[in-house]
């Protein structure tokens, strides 16, 4: 495990530019902690947290100058891997019919910073349903293989956080190339940095960074352990998949259904979401093209 001071924050961020990654981190937004690309660590919402609650989600001031200090929020990172629109193909009219052409595929490569451990559970959900399954997604496979992760172990949880009783945070256990735990106190700010990846240690490495010393090992422990006190909900596993086997015609879901708006906010915000559908839309030249969309 080593040790990086918040002065030293943007030598990190270098390092992943510097291999050709664009980065994609948390920006503060329209009153609300988003996911979107940066440029460094001016970008992120240095001494900003938000409080959720039932319909209720409101992001304001810290009294210190967190750089992670805030919680899930609206957004997932599901559109880098996952992008709510997609053309599959396009068709242009010729003398002799129609010619197929497929979108030139993607060669961006990304590093993701600041992924929750309850995030990078949500991320290999999509992995099962894109890539081992019959059917690979190829789009999905080059996004993936090109992904740099820099997960965030929580220093503190939301009142409708519950990770802690599902075993998937708050500190981040695999799916991850660097992780941090960020560490403030008695004048102190620096992170925790330990390697889950090849591709991890070797920016690890490029870093010639010291190692965390035993208390700063120990201040990191705690800041995790403080964030798995604070949930503010949890579930009892035992026995749920039955039960919700069992409970499949259930009336429930007809009350919940009649509340529905279609709004589709649920598809939007729900980071394991993968349903889509297709559309083709027709051209005035007539060309048309094949879309695939969240649905």
């Amino acid at each position: 495990m080593k040790r990086l001071g918040r002065a030293d924050f943007d030598h990190l961020l270098n390092a992943l530019t510097e291999t050709g990654r664009e980065l994609i981190g948390p920006v503060m937004r329209d009153g609300a902690i988003l996911y979107d690309r940066i440029a460094g660590t001016g970008d992120l919402p240095e001494g900003w947290t938000d409080t959720q609650e039932v319909g209720q989600y409101r992001v304001h001031r810290r009294d210190d100058q967190a750089l992670f200090g805030y919680v899930v929020g609206p957004h997932s990172w599901k559109r880098f891997l996952f992008p709510p629109n997609q053309t599959v193909f396009s068709a242009r009219r010729t003398d002799d019919g129609f010619v197929l052409e497929t979108p030139p595929a993607e060669h961006v490569r990304r590093a993701l910073i600041g992924v929750r451990a309850c995030e990078l559970e949500a991320i290999r959900v999509q992995d099962r349903v894109f890539l081992e399954g019959p059917y690979m997604d190829a789009a999905y496979q080059r996004r993936r293989a090109s992904l740099f992760v820099v997960a965030v172990n929580c220093g503190q949880a939301g009142g409708t956080c519950f990770c802690a009783s599902m075993e998937t945070g708050p500190k981040a256990k695999r799916g991850y190339d660097l992780a941090l735990t960020e560490v403030l106190g008695d004048g102190e700010h620096y992170f925790t940095l330990d390697a889950g990846s090849a591709a991890g240690s070797e920016v690890l490495d490029s870093l010639a960074l010291p190692d965390a010393l035993d208390e700063e090992r120990a201040a990191a422990a705690a800041a995790v352990a403080r964030a798995e006190s604070q949930m503010g909900r949890s579930l009892d596993t035992n026995g749920l998949k039955p039960l919700l086997d069992r409970a499949l015609d259930s009336r429930h879901w007809e009350a919940v259904g009649q509340r529905c708006l279609s709004c589709a906010n649920c598809t939007l915000v729900c980071p394991t979401c993968f349903c889509s559908t297709v559309e083709d839309v027709t051209e005035l030249d007539g060309g048309a093209r094949r879309e695939r969309r969240w649905d």
